[in-house]
């Protein structure tokens, strides 16, 4: 009875043990009060351009290319929820004046307009991408082994966003909004067909970092070279407005295998 008890008491003390290292979660109330200060049109102290629109739990930015976030305020913290959590310390917060710090530090000022025009700039507004949505379509004869193969490469435009984080005007990060492609490639030997494939981007998650692959868009399958094997595209995965891309050699030979290197 002595020892049961003993082996009760330990489990007890071990089941303590492993809660009092549970972190625990943040449930701090958001600030509702502070929320509703917040619904409205806002524009720039000085300049008095249009900067956001705040309406229900969500910002609207007068720039059709930068992605709707999900907005909180908890004490006296603006918390943006794109692709990153940003947080940004309130300055100062009443009916007409809104003011934080950007991530610089810097202290942006804004007031809420009371202009019916400046409304209008979000009404029926879309999002939209900054690349352009094109159909593009290749046909190529190459020779191999004294063989004619009829190379057809097609790109399709898609609605799969790629959003990219960026920094605006004001020191806030936004989400840029663009769009995927899907390359079709077909490969024929005179009427058979030997190869044909829809490429997406996570085709290429082999050999292309995954958390890279995410700001990529799959924007080309260039033709680059043919022998007696099967023919090698380099497949074009793009950054969005930066130098940064990603060349992968995607040979597919005459017997349809794919082998790919970056």
């Amino acid at each position: 009875m002595m020892q049961s008890r003993i082996l009760y008491l330990f489990m007890a003390g071990l089941l303590v043990c492993g809660c009092s290292h549970k972190p625990a979660k943040d449930e701090r109330p958001e600030d509702v009060q502070a929320k509703k200060m917040l619904q409205g049109v806002w524009i720039d102290e000085d300049d008095e351009d249009v900067v956001f629109r705040a309406k229900g739990d969500t910002i609207y930015y007068s720039d059709e290319s930068v992605q709707p976030v999900y907005f909180k305020i908890v004490e006296d913290t603006l918390y943006l929820e794109g692709s990153h959590e940003m947080k940004y310390p309130i300055v100062k917060q009443a009916p007409h004046i809104f003011q934080f710090k950007n991530q610089d530090g810097d202290v942006v000022k804004l007031i809420k307009s009371s202009d019916p025009e400046d409304r209008r700039v979000f009404q029926h507004q879309k999002t939209v991408a900054l690349n352009q949505n094109e159909l593009i379509k290749r046909d190529t004869v190459v020779m191999a082994g004294g063989e004619r193969y009829h190379s057809y490469v097609q790109i399709n435009p898609t609605t799969y966003k790629v959003l990219k984080p960026t920094v605006n005007d004001d020191g806030v990060e936004v989400d840029n909004i663009y769009y995927d492609n899907i390359i079709h490639i077909s490969l024929f030997h005179g009427a058979q067909q030997v190869y044909s494939h829809d490429f997406y981007k996570r085709d290429f998650s082999s050999v292309v970092d995954p958390d890279n692959l995410k700001q990529c868009i799959l924007s080309d399958m260039i033709l680059k070279g043919v022998d007696s094997k099967g023919i090698t595209y380099q497949a074009v995965l793009q950054v969005p407005d930066n130098q940064t891309s990603y060349l992968v050699n995607t040979f597919i030979s005459f017997q349809g295998r794919v082998r790919m290197s970056l």
